[in-house]
Parts: structure tokens; C-alpha cells; sequence
């Protein structure tokens, strides 16, 4: 019992203070969220991004990605957030592309062959491109 009473003798006011300021930092982080909360990230300024596999089914399907498909992807996710989808199937008569409307993301990209006969799940919306 006696060196625990010595042993906490050694503990300084410092690691407090540290704590104190993390607990700061954490507290203006989370009031920064919760104001956020339910307001999705506007996407105008930010660019359309592929994920790795999209990235690579674009590639294995010789889907050709220029200025106009990427100002299309943007514009369709502009209307998707719009109207609130999280999820979308932005599509034309020759390609598809799944895309997260909140992370501005294209998740896979699907060539006209693979859309025939196909089932697109775990969307809430679907633009066609023009």
C-alpha cells in the first residue's frame, strides 16, 4: 500500500494537460461533424474518381474515359445529389457505371456486352448520359 502512495507521488500534472487538449481537439472535431450531420459533401469543384477495381474494369473492357464521359459522370452525380441518391446506375447504350454519389466515386463500369441481361442491385437511382 505505502508504494502505491509513493508510486503516485511521481505522477505529474503533465500527461493531464495532454489529455485535456486531445479531449479539445476531439470535442471540436466531433461539433465540426455534427454540424454536418445529414448535409452531403457538394461535389461542383471535385472531380469524378474511379476506385482501383473500376479502374480496372474500365481497362479490361476498353471503356474509353475522355473529357466529355468525365464531365457526363459529373454532371449525372450532380443530379443524383439533387434528388438525394446515394448510389447510382449513370448508363448509355454502349457502357454503365455504378457511382457513390457521396464519395464521388466510380465503383465499376460495365461494357455494353456484360449489361444485356443484367441485374444492377444496391442502387437508388439511375441517370442516363447524354
Amino acid at each position: 500500500m505505502i508504494e502505491r502512495l509513493q508510486a503516485s507521488s511521481y505522477i505529474s500534472s503533465q500527461p493531464q494537460q495532454k489529455v485535456n487538449e486531445q479531449s479539445t481537439a476531439f470535442s471540436e472535431l466531433l461539433r465540426q461533424r455534427m454540424e454536418n450531420v445529414g448535409s452531403m459533401p457538394t461535389v461542383n469543384n471535385t472531380e469524378i474518381e474511379f476506385s482501383k477495381h473500376a479502374q480496372q474494369r474500365v481497362e479490361q473492357r476498353g471503356i474509353e474515359i475522355n473529357s466529355e464521359l468525365l464531365a457526363q459522370l459529373k454532371n449525372s452525380v450532380e443530379k443524383a445529389q439533387e434528388k438525394g441518391a446515394k448510389n447510382i446506375l449513370a448508363f448509355d447504350a454502349e457502357r454503365a457505371f455504378i457511382i457513390n454519389v457521396v464519395q464521388n466515386r466510380v465503383i465499376t463500369a460495365i461494357s455494353q456486352d456484360e449489361m444485356q441481361g443484367n441485374v444492377f442491385t444496391n442502387i437508388d437511382g439511375a441517370v442516363l448520359l447524354k
